[in-house]
């Protein structure tokens, strides 16, 4: 394509030059690229801006004056730039499908997922960018990433459109929409989960981590939000958009009423227009009623019927890794969930204790080289619920675990819960399972859908709890 395909309004000498490749990754720089200089953590894309020429570059695109004259292009974001110039070197798949996008720091991966089936079984071949794994239809594709960058997002989206799809249903995460990953993507459909304590390494404050969740509600025609939330009821009223609401603790557009909750799912009437209809989902607890009661909302606006989206969900059986059973064969029940922030530890283990025969044992631990301040705020949430605390690794990167654990522990200060340290993780789900006894549940918080650890220089090593609980059950 040529320069000025790519960058709009450009007309300078070089608007006819035919550009190969675009990229950000200086190892990526060929004969012909356009280079964008960002600017990163570690690394400042404008300090390489004359290599990238050496090494090829037609043209370099920053964000200041770098002295390469008419061999730059001067932009106030250069990100930004980036993002739409990737939509365009795609021909803006973004475009040519409906997009669907849930943002909230609890319940996105079910919420999306749930959507996907549901316009899966009425016949509308849906893609999913999400935290598990990316999908195209049923083809299933590896992801690093919630939000994948700019680049490798839109070739996604291309991919999607090639193979057919008509939706596309992702996982909009506050990095994705404050690094301009999501190019130039305009959203049908918006929907807010919830706002809680996550992600402060990177952003400033909840504050800061709020407004880059709110700007995926600048780039929708139609915003869905959880007013069981305060920063859903605040994000509602400052939204322009056609908006709704949705609750499980009071009316509002779309609520649930007649909650039901048991070990194997849940049942609810969800309320719209006056008129209620029975729900029954296999997956239980209060919080995956809301995460229901979001996905039948963003369906119901993307025009699927009310009973077909009532029928998709009964037969569907939930997320790997979120609230899942793990089959034991023993009269203890083991589940493995992704919770890893406060919040979503208190509501998984708040909705389990509903159901616990005997004592509820939680297992649990916090990341390295993320938001120290949570961890604290972790134990405390644990304690409110659990009979049993069993604090252990998750996944420290480049910090020493037991210095995070003794950090997660003085939040227990004033708790009369008993606990046991078991700094090697493995080592601490064989004693769980050890110590269990008839009618415990034990809830493994933190790694969900993960089958590895992040241990010390990145280094991942597989780690898959189901894994782990079978061959702990083989010592029992």
């Amino acid at each position: 394509m040529k320069l000025n395909e790519l960058v709009e309004n450009y007309s300078g000498k070089f608007a006819d030059a035919e550009i190969t490749s675009v990229t950000d990754d200086t190892r990526k720089v060929q004969k012909g690229s356009l280079f964008f200089c960002v600017k990163g953590e570690r690394f400042d894309g404008h300090t390489a801006a004359a290599e990238m020429l050496e090494k090829g570059a037609v043209m370099v695109v920053c964000e200041h004056d770098t002295g390469l004259g008419e061999r730059q292009i001067i932009t106030e974001n250069s990100r930004r730039l980036y993002g739409e110039v990737c939509s365009a070197w795609f021909g803006h798949p973004e475009k040519k499908l409906k997009m669907i996008g849930i943002t909230g720091t609890n319940g996105k991966t079910t919420t999306t997922n749930i959507i996907k089936h549901i316009l899966m079984q009425n016949g509308h071949k849906t893609g999913l960018v999400g935290t598990i794994q990316n999908e195209i239809g049923d083809e299933i594709i590896h992801t690093d990433n919630t939000t994948p960058f700019a680049f490798d997002f839109m070739a996604l989206l291309d991919r999607m459109v090639k193979a057919g799809c008509e939706y596309v249903v992702m996982e909009v995460s506050s990095f994705g929409l404050v690094q301009n990953r999501i190019g130039s993507s305009h959203f049908d459909i918006a929907l807010f989960t919830n706002l809680t304590q996550d992600h402060l390494d990177y952003h400033k404050n909840m504050e800061d981590y709020y407004q880059a969740k709110k700007l995926l509600f600048g780039m929708c025609d139609t915003a869905i939000m959880n007013i069981d939330d305060d920063y859903g009821k605040r994000l509602y009223n400052e939204t322009e958009c056609e908006k709704f609401t949705f609750s499980v603790k009071q009316k509002a557009s779309f609520y649930a009423d007649g909650i039901k909750i048991k070990s194997v799912g849940s049942s609810f009437w969800f309320c719209n227009d006056g008129k209620s209809y029975l729900v029954k989902t296999n997956m239980p607890g209060v919080f995956n009623v809301s995460n229901v009661t979001g996905a039948v909302a963003v369906c119901l606006k993307a025009g699927i019927p009310i009973e077909n989206i009532i029928s998709a969900i009964e037969g569907y059986n939930g997320v790997k890794g979120r609230c899942e059973v793990i089959p034991t064969g023993k009269d203890f029940t083991v589940i493995c969930d992704y919770a890893h922030t406060p919040d979503a530890v208190e509501n998984v283990l708040r909705s389990v204790r509903e159901y616990t025969e005997k004592r509820l044992i939680c297992l649990f631990g916090c990341g390295g080289n993320r938001d120290s301040a949570k961890r604290p705020k972790m134990a405390e949430a644990a304690a409110k619920y659990a009979d049993m605390l069993i604090v252990t690794s998750d996944n420290p990167r480049d910090e020493n675990p037991d210095e995070i654990i003794k950090e997660i522990l003085t939040g227990l200060e004033k708790s009369n819960v008993p606990y046991d340290v078991v700094t090697d993780r493995r080592e601490a789900i064989y004693h769980a399972l050890k110590i269990a006894e008839k009618g415990d549940i034990i809830v493994l918080a933190g790694k969900g859908h993960e089958d590895y650890q992040i241990l010390e220089g990145n280094r991942h090593i597989h780690f898959d709890e189901r894994e782990v609980i079978a061959d702990g059950l083989k010592m029992l």
